[in-house]
């Protein structure tokens, strides 16, 4: 086996970083919840330390629609059914998606977005956090006033298997 990084643990941290990572190793099966009281539902596909990976479901006209950014996240969009629209600054357009296509945001990347179709939007949600231990905290920094429809709560869901 070869070994590119000069920092590898010993055989006995080794061994407890494989029982670390064994326990936190989950599967899902997703399935779009048939009925949500909230304007949007989050569907739990998957969590580590260091990543968190859900689908997003919006009824038509919510979004995420006040110009925000992530100081502690690096985040992937990807439509899976229905069509988003994504804006930065000024409301300047970034993309109109449509099923299999998205966007990345990084870190300071500001940026808000809406469902753009007739019907419910899905869309794979995949963070990337900056330090490990810190899922919970994306370090969501609005940019811009809330608007008056942004859903303030949303029903959550999850799709991770015992």
């Amino acid at each position: 086996m070869s070994q590119d990084n000069a920092n590898t643990p010993d055989d006995a941290a080794l061994a407890a970083l494989h029982e670390a990572a064994d326990a936190m190793s989950a599967t899902f099966s997703y399935a779009k919840p048939q009925a949500f009281d909230a304007a949007r539902a989050s569907v739990k596909l998957a969590e580590t330390d260091m990543m968190r990976a859900r689908v997003v479901v919006l009824k038509p006209g919510q979004g995420e629609n006040n110009l925000h950014y992530h100081t502690r996240s690096d985040s992937f969009w990807m439509v899976i059914k229905g069509k988003a629209a994504f804006y930065g600054p000024g409301d300047e357009p970034i993309g109109e998606f449509g099923p299999m296509e998205g966007t990345t945001t990084p870190r300071y990347f500001r940026y808000w977005f809406e469902n753009a179709g007739d019907g419910d939007l899905e869309m794979l949600h995949v963070f990337a956090h900056a330090e490990p231990g810190k899922a919970q905290k994306t370090g969501r920094t609005d940019a811009a006033p809330r608007k008056a429809y942004v859903p303030q709560s949303a029903d959550s869901f999850d799709a991770t298997k015992a």
